[in-house]
């Protein structure tokens, strides 16, 4: 017989197996909507980190308003520097060790080489020279060892223009690696040498507090750190040296023991010590030309406020206490660059303004809209002629050569 204890005690048996049972359940879809929402947040990170790649790209192609044809400037600082990086490789670079080692394959990389042709003229010194030093020391059990150049940019910037250039008569293989040059791009101990030039001064991001109404930071009206506010300046440099403590880490690892690495960077005078002593005649024209357009009605003036240039231009002091705490790198060499030549210069306001436009219309089109930026480098163009901006260029502006060797095993 059953008796009433028993189908109490089952009844309370079941009932916990059916709590059990939806307990699960309601865990089960917890654990859903938190993967849900996890993969939605990388999903939006992701998107953010396309978009900021996107406009960071410089303008591709080879048509008149590319970055092709005006950068004739970095062209210059190349050709000065020149003979720097030539006399640090006969000097610094092992090429008896990379000549006789097993794979006999010498791995050079460009970071930041944007379309070219500039990334070319560069490559072309630095093989060249490794080659004639290497040709000194050749014996007859050992061959001339090959050579790999990778060409990195962000994922967004034209390779297609870059590799439809690549010179016929180069003395390497050619490979494009797409990828944000903070990041690690090459496995560990893999180049023997690393160039960047006009790269560093981009960074990964603007920082956030520079376009927070709360923020004490915030750079209401201007689009880069000048004025008066200490707080903007810090921002930027704060995130200046996080970005190169990345670009650093990475080199670190992808370089060999010995591996060398030149950079070519845009930095500011030892003078400008705090925000009150910088200037940027040109970026504060363009600022001011956008805030015209908000008046004249063709986007709000919080556009303009919510707006920031993700630059930062180090002093040359700056950089060198960065980079000296990186333990994996000793600096060989570090000048200032004497200015390119006046062949390479822009010589009038029309030039000058397309070489802002092919440098950074990314960055505003996808900020203020792609049927503004004729109207607006148009009148760039007018306020460079109508100020002294060319006859009295900012002499705290300059390039500063650093070459480093990398001292991390790996």
């Amino acid at each position: 017989m059953i008796n009433a204890s028993s189908i109490e005690l089952q009844t309370v048996g079941m009932g916990l197996i059916d709590v059990m049972r939806w307990g699960w359940v309601v865990v089960v879809c917890e654990i859903r909507r938190m993967v849900i929402i996890s993969c939605r947040m990388r999903s939006e990170e992701r998107e953010r980190e396309m978009s900021a790649d996107q406009f960071y790209a410089m303008n591709g192609g080879d048509g008149y308003q590319s970055y092709a044809k005006n950068s004739s400037f970095q062209k210059g600082a190349i050709e000065v520097a020149k003979e720097i990086i030539e006399e640090e490789i006969r000097n610094k670079l092992d090429t008896e060790k990379l000549s006789s080692s097993s794979t006999n394959i010498i791995c050079i990389a460009d970071f930041g080489c944007s379309t070219g042709p500039n990334t070319f003229h560069a490559m072309q010194i630095i093989v060249e020279t490794i080659k004639k030093k290497i040709e000194k020391q050749l014996s007859v059990s050992h061959q001339m060892p090959e050579f790999q150049v990778f060409f990195n940019d962000r994922i967004s910037n034209d390779f297609n223009t870059l590799f439809a250039s690549l010179p016929q008569d180069r003395q390497y293989h050619a490979a494009g690696v797409p990828g944000s040059f903070h990041d690690c791009q090459f496995p560990k101990a893999s180049l023997h040498f690393a160039y960047s030039s006009f790269t560093l001064h981009w960074l990964s991001e603007v920082p956030q507090e520079v376009a927070d109404p709360l923020s004490p930071a915030w750079n209401k009206g201007k689009i880069l750190y000048y004025g008066d506010k200490n707080e903007v300046f810090n921002a930027y440099a704060a995130q200046f040296a996080k970005d190169l403590d990345s670009f650093l880490k990475a080199r670190a690892q992808e370089l060999v023991f010995g591996g060398l690495m030149a950079l070519l960077v845009c930095s500011e005078s030892n003078h400008t010590k705090n925000i009150s002593t910088i200037t940027f005649p040109s970026f504060e024209l363009l600022g001011s030309c956008l805030m015209d357009l908000a008046k004249e009605g063709l986007f709000d003036t919080a556009k303009v406020d919510s707006f920031n240039m993700p630059l930062y231009f180090p002093t040359p002091n700056e950089l060198k206490a960065l980079i000296e705490k990186h333990k994996d790198f000793s600096i060989e060499r570090m000048e200032i660059l004497s200015n390119p030549p006046k062949r390479f210069t822009t010589p009038d306001s029309k030039s000058f303004a397309m070489f802002l436009r092919a440098w950074i219309e990314g960055l505003l089109r996808t900020h203020f809209g792609n049927a503004v930026m004729d109207k607006l480098f148009r009148r760039y163009e007018q306020k460079v002629e109508e100020s002294k901006l060319l006859s009295n260029p900012n002499e705290n502006s300059m390039m500063t050569f650093v070459h480093l060797k990398c001292k991390r095993i790996t």
